[in-house]
């Protein structure tokens, strides 16, 4: 069984289909793994165990009697600890949520169970998911699988860990600004951030209403294209047949290249070769409307801080001493913006949306590196805030693009560590993106 434990979460569910695996074997020895991995307490918040080990007996029943539920039935996964099960504890990375047991699953992970797929554990993250970096010093720090001495990425930091160390096939987590991207990229992983709305987000712990997106962290693009279709409850889409052969990307310019690291940079030219290669058109593109005072990165002061801080406001006041003092301060800015500012700022980003939308209309994808820097240096963002506070802002930059544009996006490897490529696909589009992304990631093999 050890030598099913690194594939795809694909390669497990055809296995089991073939009757080559069976997913009570598979279930016991990823958590036999976990259990006796070193690091596992730091990836973890907890693990499921009976729940684990009842749906892969369930799982292994509908195989047998050959009325599997989907082509991922009896494949074990993670959860990011702000998605609800029932009778197990969900504290979304913060004291403040501590020993909260909700009564009922969020509908993803209802919606997964109901394809049979198994939950193996909550994995740890950004206290309330409010950092890029997956630092977390209050419920715990999740290591990076290239640098033990680095941060791997938030908030989704021990979603990436989990599948980065092999301790689960796929991961699922959230991206309101680059939550799933960062610790996917940092981690060699493929990380797939769906449109705003696309998922349902009844049952997860929120940070932003308008921002919050559910996604996958995975091994293959394959595998986090069957994850979305098993958490939206619809059968899976047509990923067959994908070629570069002729496909227009819009090389983005503006913002995201600005004060980016050799190693990054280097990756994405190299990345953007090789899939021009493969027959892809690559055209650079200016995108003025991102930039300057007004222009929709500024919209993110206003709209995310704001509205984070008016949703958890009255939690927080009434016990500051139990959060991370640097997340603290993040959340608390919402209180300099008015709502004059609020809706100011909404109106910006709407114009800039429909000029995006104009200028990209004719691509397949708008490409970008992921993030401008490596994974930040863990004891010196525990002893420099303002280390912390430059290096949190710039790992999401680009990645936040995405966010406030109100696109999908999806990051692949490069090859390089820690580096990873983005494509960002039109809203609620990810059928195409990820047939996009199917070909690039052949080709960048």
């Amino acid at each position: 069984m050890q030598d099913w434990l690194d594939k795809s979460a694909v390669e497990l569910g055809v296995a089991i289909g073939a009757g080559a695996v069976d997913p009570v074997a598979l279930t016991h020895a990823f958590l036999e793994r976990s259990k006796a991995h070193p690091l596992c307490d730091r990836i973890y918040a907890r693990l499921t165990e009976d729940r684990a080990m009842a749906e892969a007996h369930a799982a292994k029943a509908r195989a047998n009697a050959g009325q599997r539920l989907s082509p991922l039935d009896g494949v074990p996964i993670s959860w990011k600890d702000l998605f609800d099960t029932a009778g197990i504890v969900t504290e979304a990375g913060s004291n403040l949520l501590k020993n909260r047991v909700p009564d009922r699953d969020a509908t993803v992970l209802r919606n997964a169970s109901a394809a049979g797929l198994i939950c193996l554990g909550k994995t740890h993250m950004s206290e309330l998911a409010f950092s890029g970096l997956g630092y977390n010093p209050s419920t715990g720090t999740p290591p990076c699988v290239n640098d033990s001495e680095a941060v791997p990425g938030g908030s989704s930091s021990g979603a990436a860990a989990s599948v980065a160390f092999g301790l689960a096939p796929a991961a699922i987590g959230s991206d309101t600004g680059g939550s799933v991207r960062i610790p996917s990229a940092w981690n060699d992983l493929v990380g797939l951030k769906t449109t705003a709305g696309r998922l349902s987000l009844e049952g997860c712990v929120p940070l932003s209403l308008k921002f919050d997106t559910v996604g996958p962290l995975t091994k293959t693009v394959e595998d986090a294209g069957l994850l979305m279709a098993a958490m939206e409850g619809r059968k899976p889409f047509d990923m067959r047949g994908a070629s570069l052969k002729g496909r227009r990307f819009a090389a983005l310019q503006s913002i995201v290249l600005d004060d980016i690291r050799d190693a990054p940079l280097a990756a994405y030219e190299s990345a953007v070769a090789r899939l021009e290669a493969a027959g892809a058109i690559v055209e650079k593109v200016e995108m003025p409307e991102l930039v300057g005072e007004t222009g929709a990165m500024a919209m993110a002061g206003p709209l995310f801080p704001g509205e984070v801080y008016g949703l958890w406001r009255d939690v927080i006041e009434a016990n500051p001493e139990a959060m991370y003092p640097e997340i603290l301060e993040r959340f608390r800015l919402g209180a300099s913006f008015s709502a004059p500012d609020y809706h100011a700022a909404w109106a910006r980003l709407e114009a800039a949306r429909q000029a995006w939308d104009t200028r990209m209309a004719s691509y397949d994808a708008v490409l970008a590196p992921t993030a401008p820097i490596l994974p930040p240096n863990l004891d010196r963002l525990n002893s420099d805030s303002d280390y912390y506070k430059t290096e949190n802002l710039l790992a999401l930059r680009n990645t936040r693009v995405g966010n406030l544009m109100g696109l999908c996006a999806l990051t692949l490897p490069t090859g390089t560590p820690s580096c990873g490529i983005m494509l960002y696909g039109a809203p609620n589009c990810e059928e195409a993106l990820v047939r996009i992304g199917i070909a690039a990631e052949r080709a960048l093999v």
